[in-house]
């Protein structure tokens, strides 16, 4: 009977201080497995003679001798070998100042890179596909991934701040227009936006 291949998701061997590839992996007295250097770094920047997993935040004293845990450094060595610890070109983990991907589970998010304003949700490559092959999402309005998907969005009517009301000097949404600000001098974002750089210009 054939061996049943074993799928290995990359994260699991990924040193949560770091958050890459655990280099000369040692596990500390309540099992996480970390980067020497990194859990040596971690302990010695906050020395109190009180340690710390900083996964689970289990104290200990005094500092515990760390050994390699040998097997895990197989592990990651193999996956070296095989190249299944570098993940598609397409993937780009979420850092500092970037948006993250709404519809990524798990602990590391993939960087959005559109922001859809008929779902209010932010995108990474791999979850934004639908919206350029499903012909309802096709015609969604997509920008650059922004934090401030909120800001667009009108909080009394949830629809997009897709108006400038010029008499309440405002952005407001088509149903604002048709309510409390019917008869106001308005325009398009779009025209709003092109009068607003030629006033800087």
């Amino acid at each position: 009977m054939a061996q049943q291949g074993v799928l290995l998701d990359q994260d699991q061997f990924c040193c949560s201080v770091c958050l890459d590839l655990l280099k000369e992996p040692v596990a500390i007295p309540f099992g996480h497995s970390y980067c020497r250097s990194c859990i040596e770094g971690y302990w010695d920047q906050d020395d109190q003679g009180i340690y710390s997993c900083p996964q689970c935040n289990q104290t200990f004293t005094p500092r515990p001798t760390l050994r390699k845990n040998n097997m895990l450094a197989e592990v990651v060595e193999t996956l070296k070998k095989t190249g299944l610890q570098a993940a598609p070109p397409a993937l780009c983990y979420v850092g500092p100042g970037d948006v993250a991907c709404d519809f990524c589970t798990g602990t590391r998010k993939q960087k959005a890179l559109m922001s859809c304003l008929v779902c209010l949700v932010s995108y990474c490559e791999t979850h934004l596909q639908p919206h350029y092959d499903v012909p309802g999402l096709k015609k969604h309005k997509l920008v650059k991934a922004t934090a401030q998907l909120q800001e667009k969005i009108c909080s009394h009517h949830d629809k997009l701040l897709e108006v400038y009301c010029r008499t309440d000097q405002q952005w407001i949404s088509y149903q604002c227009m048709m309510d409390e600000h019917k008869g106001n001098d308005t325009v398009s974002a779009a025209a709003e936006r092109c009068n607003a750089r030629r006033r800087k210009e």
